[in-house]
């Protein structure tokens, strides 16, 4: 006889798995567009700085908007609706791609698409993070991120299908007008099947209670006043910013595949699968690794960053392959790693002022990075690159002093003090 635990477990997965396959449908559009949105504003007219610009204010945009989004959804706690209205700006703003005749219009779009992305994220996540509770963390997680990766691999693989057809930029962006609505009509499933998420995570013998999606939430952490954010974050904060302001957009890349004749138009949405494919991979022996080693594993993204820059802005097909294919890698380290860190360095209780802190100064530092790399790029790729090793080879210092705090800590905690 099924117990009343089992049967919360199996609704948590299958409330997991709907999620998952939002995402999934939702990858499959906008990751189908970032594959080919470079070649086609270059197509439209505009410059690498442009593009640089572009790439960079979307990312500060999808970044910097959940310090309010996650206010509101701790405030509201109405998950179902800024979920929704995240998930229709952020996918009906592909499909309207096709639509662009001029890039300034292709460049609203996108960021349009990003602050979407930035709206409805924290309250997803919220909401996976309830069902998690019963499934386990890493498991839970694990599943959403494994559907997701799905769909990043699918959608450039559509848009290369138009391409390799003959039908053009404009016919790639309006077919992912399918899996755009598949999405939305998905999360109204979920919304139905599921209305109150937060009660997968009621304490043990609690009752069910309202249905309301903005019943409290079971156990919930007083926030400590006493609690601070302790150096090493700041450190690591410091690293994280000169890290990825030297990790070059794909849009940038894919322009310079383009601008150079490195790759056919149809062949870049598929080099961006791959990459993909790569980050799903690498995201889960980097977990592994961190798991491992701890803060050390950091070494890896500037590692991994570096040839990857050098060879993607490359002369010759042959490295821009290789550089890709080390882009993906440096990405599914930052997706775990990079994220991954922060609930260790963070007291709980201002955990996620931690995580507010860290996306806006990554979204900040990735939109800088991005903007100087295209107007460099304008001037000689070979000035990109320098710029890139540059702040990578820097990122090593605050990575360094984190390790020697930590050696201090052990040390005290060896002698007893």
């Amino acid at each position: 006889m099924a117990t009343p635990e089992s049967a919360d477990r199996r609704r948590a997965i299958r409330f997991i798995v709907l999620l998952g396959f939002v995402s999934l449908f939702a990858d499959m559009t906008y990751e189908g567009a970032r594959s080919a949105t470079g070649p086609f504003m270059l197509a439209l007219g505009a410059s690498a700085g442009a593009v640089g610009v572009v790439a960079g204010l979307g990312e500060l945009a999808g970044y910097a908007v959940r310090l309010g989004s996650g206010y509101m959804a701790d405030r509201l706690r109405r998950y179902w609706l800024l979920t929704g209205i995240g998930y229709a700006i952020n996918l009906l703003a592909v499909p309207l791609l096709a639509l662009a005749g001029r890039w300034e219009v292709a460049a609203g779009l996108i960021v349009v698409e990003r602050i979407g992305k930035a709206i409805r994220t924290p309250s997803r996540d919220v909401m996976l993070s309830y069902a998690t509770h019963q499934v386990g963390r890493g498991f839970g997680f694990g599943l959403h991120e494994a559907l997701d990766q799905v769909g990043a691999v699918t959608g450039p693989l559509l848009v290369a299908g138009a391409l390799f057809a003959g039908e053009g930029y404009a016919r790639g962006f309006a077919v992912l007008l399918i899996p755009a609505l598949l999405a939305l009509g998905t999360l109204a499933a979920a919304r139905v099947i599921f209305p109150a998420p937060a009660q997968f995570e009621r304490a043990p013998g609690e009752a069910p209670g309202p249905t309301s999606e903005s019943a409290p939430r079971a156990g919930q952490e007083s926030v400590r006043p006493e609690a601070k954010l302790p150096a090493t974050f700041w450190l690591y904060v410091a690293f994280s910013v000169l890290s990825v302001a030297g990790f070059a957009h794909f849009q940038l890349i894919s322009y310079h595949l383009k601008a150079h004749g490195l790759m056919a138009d149809a062949v870049i949405p598929v080099a961006f699968a791959v990459a993909m494919g790569v980050d799903a991979l690498t995201a889960l022996a980097a977990g592994r690794l961190y798991d491992r080693s701890g803060m050390a594993s950091l070494l890896s993204a500037p590692l991994l960053t570096i040839p990857a820059v050098v060879l993607a802005f490359g002369p010759s097909a042959a490295t821009a392959w290789t550089g890709v294919l080390l882009w993906g890698a440096a990405m599914g380290v930052q997706e775990t790693i990079m994220r991954a860190a922060i609930a260790d360095l963070a007291p709980a209780a201002v955990r996620g002022a931690a995580y507010g802190v860290f996306n806006t100064a990554f979204g900040v530092a990735w939109f800088a990075g991005s903007a100087a790399m295209g107007f460099l790029y304008d001037l000689s790729p070979a000035y990109l690159i320098g710029f890139a090793l540059l702040l990578e080879l820097a990122s090593i210092f605050p990575l360094a002093a984190m390790q020697r705090q930590a050696a201090a800590r052990a040390r005290d905690r060896a002698r007893g003090t």
